[in-house]
């Protein structure tokens, strides 16, 4: 059991505790998290895919009450009827499209029989740097609109609303905040108009239909938990070769005084420990 007592030195315990936090992150945090963002992905270019062929149904066939969402319907065609509700205007900002900073100008709408929904009418380009354009007013009376049903996003960190420019400015299109905000009950999704529509400003286009490398990073994590372990079994290994190698080497000089072998050099060791270099 002596000759494995260096396994308990410090510097040892040390290492186990690193390689098996990293393996544990790999496993229950890295992958999982790289792997999450694939599945999302790829469930939303099914839908985005699904929705190119599908027929524009009646909003209220999916947001019938006042309280409901639709998340497996995202990016699915609806047609409402109802007003606008100008007076509840908020500014979604700091936003891309196409590359290139925008404003996207979200407006409550009362369906005629059915739920208020947000609408995102589409986006503006700031002035100035960051100023807020002149906005053309939605059109007032009752009107019929085209859209895309899209999902809540969560809360921006640490970036709370705020006025400017006249009117209330968000980070991200979060519902249930800009509910708050506007004091107007909302559905939990809400409407990103398509082109040629009442009310419509600048086309948000679809996004790309590409699952990314999320697949392949989630794998790459993995394999990252798998051979972290391996590879401290394979310092064990080494340590214990060359401590061998050491041992034989002095049981040598001390049965032959007369011509002691040289002692290993430290690359010698390290060559033992982690392969030649050629």
């Amino acid at each position: 059991m002596r000759r494995w007592a260096f396994l308990l030195r410090p510097q040892w315990l040390a290492l186990y505790v690193v390689v098996l936090a990293f393996a544990y992150l790999c496993f229950t945090v890295l992958a999982p998290w790289q792997l999450g963002k694939n599945t999302k992905t790829s469930r939303e270019n099914a839908q985005i895919s699904r929705s190119l062929d599908a027929d524009p149904v009646p909003v209220t066939t999916v947001l019938p009450q006042q309280d409901s969402a639709a998340p497996d319907e995202q990016w699915q065609q609806v047609t409402a009827t109802g007003r606008y509700l100008p007076d509840a205007q908020v500014l979604a900002r700091l936003r891309l499209i196409d590359g290139d900073p925008a404003f996207e100008v979200l407006v409550p709408f009362a369906v005629d029989g059915g739920p208020t929904v947000l609408v995102d009418r589409g986006y503006v380009r700031p002035e100035a740097g960051s100023q807020v354009p002149p906005i053309e007013a939605p059109p007032t009376g009752t009107v019929t609109i085209t859209a895309r049903l899209r999902d809540s996003e969560g809360l921006a960190r640490d970036k709370a609303p705020f006025e400017a420019d006249g009117g209330t400015q968000v980070y991200s299109i979060n519902i249930e905040q800009i509910s708050s905000l506007t004091g107007v009950p909302l559905t939990g999704s809400y409407l990103q108009l398509v082109g040629d529509q009442p009310g419509g400003l600048g086309v948000i286009p679809l996004p790309h239909l590409n699952a990314g490398p999320f697949l392949s990073y989630g794998i790459q994590w993995i394999a990252f938990g798998i051979i972290a372990p391996i590879g401290v079994g394979y310092f064990v290994y080494s340590e214990v070769r060359i401590r061998r190698r050491e041992k034989a080497a002095a049981q040598a000089r001390a049965a032959d005084d007369d011509t002691p072998p040289a002692p290993l050099t430290t690359e010698q060791k390290l060559a033992d420990r982690y392969g030649k270099r050629h």
